[in-house]
């Protein structure tokens, strides 16, 4: 069986003797926060561009919110096994985070075609795709085992005050300056910019005692999936992503339902960033001690809550309110979780490899979730789209939860 053997140690950066959270992890978390300002202002924007401004349906926001969620798949696994065969995670982050930066300044070029739209925002997740693998990796490669959960929790709540501080500069820029998208890819390029610059002159690279220099070869990263804890975890964490909502939608449907301004939809990624901000490391702790599996599948059960209030028990702000913080719960229970309990799984020096398969059979599912929905809002209500969705929730959670055997959740 493939576990991980790490032992306690920092590893890179400097970190006073009694620190928790080695500095890597800090400045990684640095270079994601900034990312995802910039990220997060076109995330925003979207639905709104794509809708209200091109006027474009429904199942083509969907197919353009799956090429953004999935167009990560394949190139995470490139990158992992790159990263993992080089022993450079650094360097192959740094040209994911180079590219998702660049294509910023391509959107306002681009205009109402939709071909034209979809393809920089496939070029701009493939670069996401080719660095999540490697930073995560990173992490877990400085993080003591016992501080995994604490660690992700950590990088990813640095990394929700990004995506809370992007809509906010979406909604500002939307309200107080022009409604143009030019000033939006602009000044998202900046924060882009920001990001790649703290990553290249002040994170390092994993000593290479801790990246054994063995050689990695196809066939070990395949072998992962022989593990059957590797294989049921990547397994069951996609049939989960078949049936979430993407966020687009979440949003998109909330709107409707609660009968808010179309201009709330920018503030609506706020709500949940800022449930995830002040949730993140706490569930990320609890997890250490309970279970990251088990948080995981909590996350999910969150989320199906999530969609019995988009069937509108009740309206106006509240329900506003209300939903998006229980959205954030669900991203806080589960998106560091999963790269945390996947870190367990895999040895050193497939780590990078073997995360960036259960990512990559997630986003494919996610992928796919966002195309039917799509597709089922474009051909009925949105209360039977809705009821849907929470009844392949209520499936998956099942079979997940008769998938996953004892010792794989932990």
């Amino acid at each position: 069986m493939y576990v991980a053997s790490t032992r306690s140690t920092n590893g890179l950066g400097p970190s006073s003797p009694g620190s928790r959270i080695p500095t890597t992890v800090m400045l990684l978390g640095t270079v994601s926060l900034l990312t995802d300002i910039s990220a997060e202002m076109v995330t925003a924007f979207l639905p709104v561009y794509v809708i209200f401004n091109l006027q474009m349906s429904y199942l083509q926001l969907g197919l353009l919110d799956g090429i953004y969620t999935g167009a990560t798949a394949v190139l995470r696994l490139v990158g992992g096994h790159i990263a993992d065969r080089v022993h450079r995670h650094k360097a192959v982050a740094v040209a994911g985070y180079g590219l998702s930066a660049a294509t910023k300044l391509v959107f306002p070029s681009i205009g109402a075609s939709a071909a034209g739209l979809g393809g920089v925002l496939a070029i701009d997740r493939a670069g996401k795709g080719l660095r999540t693998a490697p930073r995560d990796a990173m992490i877990s490669l400085v993080t003591p085992p016992d501080r995994l959960g604490a660690a992700f929790g950590v990088h990813r709540t640095m990394d929700t005050i990004g995506a809370l501080l992007g809509p906010l500069a979406t909604f500002a820029v939307l309200t107080w300056l022009t409604t143009s998208p030019g000033p939006i890819f602009v000044i998202s390029f900046g924060f882009g910019l920001l990001g790649l610059i703290v990553l290249v002159f002040f994170v390092r690279q994993p000593a290479r005692e801790r990246v054994p220099a063995k050689k990695i070869t196809l066939r070990d990263t395949t072998d992962l999936l022989r593990d059957k804890a590797m294989r049921r975890t990547t397994v069951a964490a996609g049939l989960l992503g078949l049936a979430t909502i993407s966020d687009a939608f979440v949003f998109v449907v909330l709107q409707k339902v609660s009968g808010v301004s179309p201009e709330w939809l920018a503030l609506m990624p706020v709500g949940t960033a800022l449930t995830f901000l002040l949730a993140a490391t706490p569930l990320g702790k609890v997890a250490d001690r309970l279970g990251r599996w088990r948080m995981f599948f909590a996350g999910h059960i969150v989320l199906a809550v999530v969609y019995l209030l988009l069937l509108g028990p009740f309206t106006g702000l509240p329900l506003v309110i209300v939903t998006v913080a229980l959205h954030g719960l669900f991203y806080a229970a589960t998106d560091g979780v999963l790269m945390a309990h996947g870190a367990t799984l895999v040895p050193e020096r497939l780590r990078a490899s073997g995360l960036s398969i259960v990512q990559t059979g997630q986003a494919l599912a996610r992928l796919a979730s966002s195309v039917c929905f799509g597709l089922l809002l474009q051909r009925l209500e949105f209360t039977w789209s809705v009821l849907i969705a929470l009844g392949a929730m209520v499936a998956a959670l099942v079979g997940v939860a008769l998938l996953i055997r004892p010792e794989v959740a932990r």
